[in-house]
């Protein structure tokens, strides 16, 4: 399965039962930096060198489809700010 695949699922049905893999995944095609929750935290920290915000997303399924629409929506502005450089 190619990245915009996934991302195009993702688009289509945020409300599947999408996992930290999937996210995982997708962070890693897009060459998004995913830091697994450390220290007792609870959340992946979801973050790009050229985008100021941060996205956060619990460690626990189910991952809820608002996350998963953030998540779309924050690879979308990497996208963007990939071609504004």
């Amino acid at each position: 399965m190619t990245r915009g695949d996934l991302l195009d699922r993702m688009k289509r049905n945020p409300v599947s039962d999408w996992k930290i893999a999937d996210i995982e995944q997708i962070c890693r095609a897009y060459h998004i930096t995913c830091r697994a929750p450390s220290g007792g935290g609870s959340h992946f920290k979801i973050s790009y060198e050229s985008v100021a915000d941060i996205l956060t997303l619990p460690a626990r399924r189910p991952i809820k489809p608002k996350f998963i629409r953030l998540l779309v929506k924050f690879v979308s502005v990497v996208l963007n700010s990939r071609s504004r450089t």
